[in-house]
């Protein structure tokens, strides 16, 4: 019997830059999970599915159908999914939880997958620097923030959530898609301090835009799974080794 694979994949921001082009984009994702469904052990989604994501009482943002169909088809199918929010989800409540019985994470979470640990999550907001972000971050996921914006028709409140995430790049999270190197890389820098505390093996993210498999210190590895914008990219567990993989 063929060995299942994890996978993992992050940064599709449907919606972005508009409805035409992220459902070129959306058809293709769908197509992947469509062929990855025959062999997949469980999916990890590392946030920033949608360009913005925010839950009313009654109200999800339009769109997305192909793309929340064929996860509930995977999920109904047994196979586990879950789910990471990104900077520009961050105000995913519990719509997938109670519709799709995905669960939702906010913060990097332990894994022990294949008989290797790993420490998984988004990537926003971790490592030296960012503090701006880090400042509205604190703002954004206020209770009190998201009930005040509540009160805002979801046309208005949708509309302006929009605009505010492609045109303001602090709160976008938009950083230079060139590596920076080792000792600039705020993600790099994360894993490093966290391997003085406690090991894994991979560190698995997503942010960042950039598809790499970068070797740390005490043999371990720092992941990027890239995007669905400009590399197509996602990350496969096969057997206790980790790659990275582009879709064509």
């Amino acid at each position: 019997m063929k060995a299942k694979k994890i996978y993992f994949a992050s940064d599709q921001h449907f919606g972005a830059p508009n409805a035409e082009k992220s459902l070129q984009r959306e058809k293709v994702f769908v197509k992947w999970l469509d062929t990855i469904k025959k062999d997949a052990e469980a999916i990890f989604l590392l946030g920033d599915l949608f360009d913005f994501w925010f839950e009313y009482k009654h109200v999800v943002p339009k769109g997305f159908v192909r793309v929340l169909g064929k996860i509930a088809e995977i999920r109904d199918a047994g196979i586990p999914i879950y789910f990471f929010v990104g900077n520009h989800d961050l105000w995913m409540i519990d719509y997938f939880e109670k519709e799709l019985n995905i669960p939702v994470y906010r913060e990097p979470t332990e894994f022990t997958l294949h008989n290797k640990t790993f420490l998984i999550g988004h990537g926003d907001g971790l490592g030296p620097g960012d503090k701006g972000y880090k400042f509205l971050k604190k703002i954004f996921v206020n209770p009190l923030s998201n009930w005040l914006f509540k009160w805002l028709h979801p046309d208005l409140g949708m509309g302006l959530a929009k605009y505010l995430s492609v045109e303001n790049k602090t709160i976008s999270g938009a950083e230079d898609v060139h590596f920076l190197g080792e000792y600039k890389e705020h993600l790099i820098l994360y894993c490093k301090e966290v391997l003085k505390e406690k090991h894994y093996d991979y560190f698995v993210f997503g942010h960042r835009h950039l598809p790499m498999i970068f070797d740390l210190p005490h043999n371990s590895q720092y992941i990027n799974t890239g995007d669905w914008i400009s590399y197509f990219t996602y990350g496969v567990l096969e057997n206790g080794v980790f790659d990275i993989k582009e879709y064509k």
